[in-house]
């Protein structure tokens, strides 16, 4: 059995203070007996403009962003899911938003680069993302082993494409890191089904680390972060605010639910219909 926790936060523009905001948060939850933390999606940086995260981009390997990273979790001696950081990209003017993970060590062990990026129109509020104007999509699936079962890693807009999570359970996927920062009307939306929904179908656990509040560039974030269990169970959830959530992995919970409802092994591609 393993604790895991999920970071919330509403993070703004000055790269200091979410930081020492992420290690209060960090340090409460390891304090409280996690071995793995999530950050959520953009915990370092939600600048005043979209093109502010292109003007701190780090090289990969080098910056004070990653820095971070690796001197907190060996501090803490977690595994830290580093939720994304701006990365210097193929375009001088993009970044690749990565979601870097390290060891109890404070040892990078993977790098995940977003796919799907955010180009929408939400009506309702009548708001515009085009993540494409400033981030460069990756394009490789990433599961690896940790002492806590098969890790797969994905981010935010991620999470609305299960195509990405089938190639995830090829991979012998057992828990899925998903750094966010839904908005507030799609995350009221949406955002607690689709979490459940990818657990669910894939009978994994979901870690789903989010932003959620007001920021200093305007934008509101839904929050609710949640840890979901792979029967679709929310173990523990925040709804607003600055915090953590927690649960316990039991691999044995989960070998269990495997082993006594098979969907993943009853799959039929392609499907041929009557």
């Amino acid at each position: 059995m393993t604790r895991v926790a999920a970071i919330q936060m509403a993070s703004g523009p000055n790269i200091s203070a979410n930081l020492s905001e992420a290690e209060r948060l960090i340090a409460k939850a390891a304090a409280a007996g996690a071995r793995l933390v999530v950050l959520p999606e953009n915990f370092a940086l939600m600048g005043m403009s979209e093109v502010d995260k292109v003007k701190v981009r780090e090289s990969d390997g080098k910056g004070p962003i990653q820095d971070f990273l690796a001197r907190t979790a060996s501090r803490y001696g977690i595994w830290l899911v580093g939720g994304t950081v701006p990365l210097v990209a193929e375009d001088a003017n993009k970044v690749r938003a990565a979601c870097l993970l390290f060891d109890d060590k404070g040892k990078r062990v993977a790098r995940y680069d977003k796919v799907h990026l955010f180009d929408v129109h939400i009506e309702e509020s009548g708001e515009d993302y085009y993540e494409s104007n400033t981030i460069e999509p990756g394009n490789e699936v990433v599961v690896l082993d940790t002492p806590f079962g098969r890790l797969g890693l994905a981010v935010c807009y991620d999470l609305r494409f299960p195509e990405l999570f089938r190639r995830m359970v090829q991979e012998q996927v057992e828990i899925i890191a998903m750094p966010s920062a839904f908005t507030a009307i799609t995350g009221k939306a949406h955002w607690e089904v689709l979490v459940r929904a990818r657990a669910i179908e894939n009978l994994s656990y979901v870690i789903a680390s989010a932003q959620g509040g007001y920021h200093a560039n305007g934008r509101e974030t839904h929050g609710d972060s949640m840890i979901v269990d792979p029967w679709g169970g929310v173990l523990d959830r925040l709804p607003r605010g600055s915090g953590f959530v927690m649960a316990d992995i039991e691999r044995s919970r989960l070998e269990a639910i495997r082993r006594n409802f098979p969907a993943l092994a009853h799959r039929r591609l392609p499907c041929t219909l009557p």
